[in-house]
């Protein structure tokens, strides 16, 4: 049987989290650290340590950004984003629930909007994300805001070859 630091370099196919000596420049760089509930050095930490059920269970898996930031800042290219993402999509597969109200709505109709059209459309993307969550009127002002400032364009291009990107969605379920 994997251990949980295996099952995660697996998912990750990158530079291995064994990699990470604990220089912090990670956390230092990170924008949401101060939100987080574990920073990131801490959650390769809890990896390593094999404690797979508070990882999964945090909240800062959720609040990543993926900017990448980190991984600028990593001497050894470690990818903390992606880990990020897997570990997400490992919460996900084991029906552990996120603990930041309705950021896997969010995740969720990210990914179906990309899955759908290649790339993000804002407004499909906020009408999928504000029905999942249920919040359905507490921004539209700014919506409405947004769209008249030529911020939020109704139609925007598909990805040329979207049949790939449906592809890389079949290989990764």
């Amino acid at each position: 049987m994997k251990t949980f630091l295996e099952e995660v370099n697996e998912r990750i196919n990158g530079v291995p989290i064994q990699r990470c000596y604990h220089c912090r420049k990670c956390t230092a760089g990170c924008p949401l650290a101060f939100a987080m509930e574990y920073n990131p050095n801490r959650i390769i930490k809890m990896i390593q340590l094999g404690m797979k059920r508070e990882v999964l269970t945090s909240s800062t898996i959720w609040l990543c950004a993926s900017c990448e930031t980190c991984i600028t800042r990593c001497p050894n290219q470690v990818d903390i984003a992606r880990m990020m993402d897997v570990l997400r999509e490992m919460a996900i597969r084991e029906g552990i629930p996120a603990k930041e109200k309705n950021v896997l709505s969010f995740h969720q109709a990210f990914l179906s909007c990309i899955r759908s059209r290649g790339r993000i459309n804002e407004p499909l993307m906020m009408v999928n994300y504000k029905l999942r969550s249920g919040d359905l009127f507490s921004d539209m002002g700014m919506g409405i805001d947004m769209f008249l400032k030529g911020k939020l364009p109704l139609i925007s291009p598909k990805t040329k070859d979207l049949k790939a990107v449906r592809d890389i969605f079949e290989k990764t379920k």
